[in-house]
């Protein structure tokens, strides 16, 4: 049997509005409201929240984080400076009723007419799921390692927030489950943020997508903030080796690794690429963490491929204003939460 473990993190803090923030949505953009609803605490007190797939395709807690990808051979932490700690970083959102942590990183939006927003690719489980639905107050902290603090302030270059979220039309309805694996993605279109309010998130650089020729056997680098188990969130770590297929039949691909629930979202670098290269910003995004099996030391991902293309086209081509988020599968603009 199957026992899909999509790498995740999550607080038991129930959601409300502020103190003194109630009824302020008429006189707040949404970027401001997402801020004020990321306290410290709601920051700082993320807890693990594990998940297996059981024999009737519903996901349940598992009372042991980190699951099967607990334990592998490779998940060190990133001793580099450089373009990976700009360019990737570790988001938060809230989903049903808990708050949650993922990684994802800034992709190339290839120079669109619409320069004033920014595109974040993560794993689609990080902004939508079948049971409890869209992600709200999603929020994005790039390079967290170098000042890994619960406030935006104070981290390197402040927080950025989602205008839109966009997941693949498989994914949706479904959400994660041995079915839509292969469409784990999802893309993220932040406005101006950053400590001042105004700077633009991919002038601190990104990756282009790669989105073909994404074959077994290739060598890739895996990044994330893992915070389950042995790990605490604060630190980029990765994993290296040639990917190998899934053992259970899913058209992804998988990378021995040791990285627990946190992790999911944060970008594969593919190509013959060494650390160095990879601090000098070279590489390009064909996958995300995404899931583990119970048992097997490896973590697995969506081999990007056309329709993660068209999911990001349809991101890129979004003019979203500053009063809400809104949500798309493809192109398809559809009810939020």
């Amino acid at each position: 049997m199957r026992r899909l473990i999509p790498i995740l993190i999550a607080s038991f803090v129930l959601s409300g509005m502020l103190p003194g923030v109630v009824g302020a949505s008429n006189r707040l953009t949404e970027h401001q409201r997402i801020l004020a609803y990321w306290t410290p605490e709601r920051m700082a007190n993320a807890k693990p929240k594990d998940f297996v797939m059981t024999g009737s395709g519903r996901l349940v807690p598992k009372a042991r984080p980190g699951g099967g990808s607990s334990g592998a051979s490779s998940g060190a932490s990133w001793t580099l400076n450089g373009a990976i700690e700009t360019r990737s970083g570790r988001v938060l959102f809230h989903q049903g009723t808990g708050d949650w942590i993922c990684s994802a990183s800034v992709v190339n939006d290839n120079g669109a007419a619409n320069d004033t927003y920014s595109i974040v690719v993560t794993a689609g489980h990080c902004a939508y799921d079948g049971v409890d639905g869209w992600a709200t107050n999603w929020m994005y902290i790039p390079d967290f390692d170098d000042a890994p603090t619960y406030s935006c302030g104070s981290t390197v270059y402040g927080c950025w927030t989602a205008r839109a979220l966009a997941i693949s039309d498989g994914f949706y309805p479904e959400g994660f489950g041995d079915g839509t694996v292969e469409s784990d993605w999802a893309f993220a279109v932040v406005g101006p943020g950053g400590k001042s309010g105004t700077a633009q998130l991919d002038a601190l650089g990104s990756y282009a997508l790669k989105t073909s020729g994404n074959t077994v056997g290739t060598d890739v680098w895996a990044f994330g903030y893992p915070a389950a188990g042995k790990y605490h969130g604060k630190d980029l770590t990765y994993c290296n080796g040639s990917t190998v297929a899934d053992p259970y039949g899913a058209a992804t691909w998988g990378v021995a690794c040791g990285m627990t629930g946190g992790s999911s979202g944060g970008p594969w670098l593919v190509g013959n690429l060494t650390a160095s290269q990879i601090a000098a910003g070279s590489g390009s995004v064909g996958s995300v963490n995404s899931y583990g099996y119970s048992g097997l030391k490896y973590m697995f991902g969506p081999r990007f491929n056309a329709s993660t293309q068209t999911t990001f086209n349809a991101a890129n081509g979004l003019s979203p204003d500053a009063t809400g988020t809104d949500y798309y599968v493809d192109n398809t603009p559809v009810s939020g939460p």
